[in-house]
C-alpha cells in the first residue's frame, strides 16, 4: 500500500476505533483493576514500518532479556521488513508474526490472522514501539495483553491514540530514539502512579548495536555478482557504495541526484576506485539515470540485484557507503564499512547512527528538522535546501581524507 493510504486509514479508522476501545477500557477498569505482572511470561514488541529502528532498538531487546530473563519474546512487523529483524538474531524466527502491506486486502487478511495467532499465545505484555501510529495501539488491546506499554501524548495536541494504555510513556523529542525505546521496558518496572513515565537518568546508559561477521563465502558470492556487471572490479583498490534513494515514507530526505553525480565523478578520478549504486528494484530506474549521467564503466547500477543478506555482505566487502537518511545508515553500521550519511529533514540527534564508524553531514537549518513523530513524518517542504546545502565537494573532501588517500 502507498504510505499516504496507510496514513489515511490510520487516521480515519484508527481514531474512532481508539475512542471505542477507550470507552470499553474505562468500563472494564470499574469492574476489575489490572495488575502489573512482575515476571511476564510472554512479551510482544510491535514495530511495523521502520526497518532502521529495529537496529536502534537492540539495547531495548537486550535490556528486556536482562530484566525479564524468563520471558519469551515475540515481534510483530510488516512481512516486507522481517529480514531486518532476523539479522539481529534477538527474536526466535518462529516468534515473529507478520502482516503484509502489499495491498489493502492482503493487509486486512494477514492482520486478522496475526490477531488470532497472538490471542492464542496469551501475550502478557505488549510493547508498542511505534511513535504514534494507531494500528499497533489497537492491536495491543485486541490481543488481550493485560499490560500495554506505548507512547502517550499527555498534553500534546493531536495524535490521539485513545486512553487504554496501562503504561503511558512520554516520547521525548530531545533525546535519541534508542533512549526513548529503552524507556518502554523501564516503564514496566516503574511505579504506575508516576507521571509521566519513565523517570530515569540517562547518565551511564550505554546504547549498543551488534556487530555482524560475514563469512568469506558470502563475500565471494557477492563479489562474483559484481564481476558479472564488470569483470575488472575484482582489481578495485577501493569500492564506494552510493545509496541515492530514500523510502516512500519520507522522500524529502533525498540528497539531490545532481550532487551524487558530481560526487561520483570526483571519486572516480582516483585510480582503481569503483562506484556501486545500491537500492531496491523499484529504485532501479532512478539509479540508472544517475549511473548514465556519471558516464563511466566503473560506475555500476546494482539496484534490485541483491537480497537483504547479500546487501549486508556487500557492505562488509566495501570501503565506504554514502547514503541518505534511511535504513542503510543503520544496517551498514552493523559492519566495518565507513558510512557517510545526510541528515536535514530529520535530526541526527534523534535518529543518528550509533556506530563510531559513521560520519554525519548536517547543515542545521532553522527549519530543520521538519519531520517528527508529531506530524507523522509528513513535511510541507517542497525544497529541501538543508540537504542541497551539503555540497558534493564537501563530501568528497571527507571521503578523500578518510578513505581515498
Amino acid at each position: 500500500m502507498k504510505v499516504d493510504l496507510m496514513r489515511f486509514i490510520d487516521r480515519r479508522l484508527g481514531v474512532p476505533i481508539c475512542f471505542v476501545l477507550s470507552c470499553v477500557h474505562s468500563l472494564a477498569k470499574i469492574i476489575k483493576k489490572t495488575e502489573t505482572e512482575k515476571s511476564p511470561k510472554k512479551i510482544l514488541f510491535m514495530e511495523l514500518s521502520e526497518m532502521g529502528s529495529m537496529v536502534l532498538a537492540y539495547s531495548l531487546f537486550k535490556k528486556t532479556k536482562e530484566l525479564f530473563p524468563g520471558a519469551e519474546l515475540y515481534f510483530l512487523t510488516f512481512k516486507e521488513n522481517r529480514y531486518a529483524l532476523d539479522i539481529l538474531g534477538v527474536i526466535a524466527e518462529d516468534k515473529v508474526i507478520t502482516i503484509s502491506s502489499k495491498n489493502f486486502i492482503n493487509f486486512f487478511l494477514t492482520a486478522a490472522v496475526a490477531l488470532w495467532k497472538l490471542r492464542r499465545e496469551r501475550i502478557s505484555v505488549a510493547i508498542d514501539m511505534e511513535l504514534f501510529a494507531r494500528l499497533t495501539a489497537i492491536i495491543s488491546y485486541l490481543i488481550g495483553a493485560r499490560n500495554r506499554v506505548g507512547y502517550y501524548r499527555y498534553y500534546n495536541e493531536g495524535l490521539y491514540r485513545g486512553n487504554f494504555l496501562t503504561h503511558r510513556v512520554a516520547f521525548n523529542p530531545h533525546i535519541h530514539i534508542a533512549h526513548n525505546l529503552l524507556n518502554l521496558v523501564y516503564a514496566l518496572a516503574s511505579p504506575r502512579e508516576e507521571l509521566p513515565l519513565t523517570k530515569k537518568p540517562l547518565e551511564g546508559e550505554i546504547l549498543e548495536i551488534p556487530r555482524l561477521r560475514i563469512g568469506e563465502e558470502k563475500k565471494k558470492s557477492i563479489l562474483a555478482k559484481l564481476k558479472g556487471e564488470n569483470k575488472d572490479i575484482s582489481a578495485a583498490r577501493k569500492l564506494i557504495l552510493l545509496n541515492p534513494n530514500a523510502s516512500d515514507l519520507v522522500p524529502v530526505r533525498r540528497w539531490p541526484a545532481g550532487h551524487y553525480i558530481e560526487l561520483a565523478k570526483l571519486v572516480l578520478q582516483h585510480k582503481g576506485v569503483y562506484v556501486v549504486i545500491t537500492g531496491t528494484e523499484s529504485e532501479k530506474q532512478y539509479a540508472e539515470e544517475i549511473c548514465k549521467a556519471v558516464g563511466s564503466d566503473m560506475c555500476l547500477n546494482f539496484s534490485g540485484k541483491t537480497s537483504f543478506p547479500e546487501l549486508i555482505a556487500l557492505y562488509s566487502l566495501s570501503d565506504a557507503l554514502v547514503t541518505n537518511d534511511s535504513g542503510p545508515v543503520h544496517f551498514s553500521s552493523l559492519t566495518d564499512i565507513k558510512t557517510f550519511a545526510f541528515f536535514g529533514p530529520e535530526t541526527p540527534k534523534l535518529y543518528g547512527p550509533l556506530a563510531k564508524s559513521c560520519h554525519v553531514f548536517y547543515a542545521d537549518y532553522s527549519c530543520s528538522p521538519c519531520i517528527s513523530a508529531f506530524n507523522h513524518r509528513h513535511s510541507p517542504c517542497n525544497n529541501n535546501r538543508c540537504l542541497k546545502a551539503i555540497s558534493a565537494r564537501e563530501v568528497y573532501e571527507e571521503l578523500k581524507k578518510q578513505i581515498l588517500e
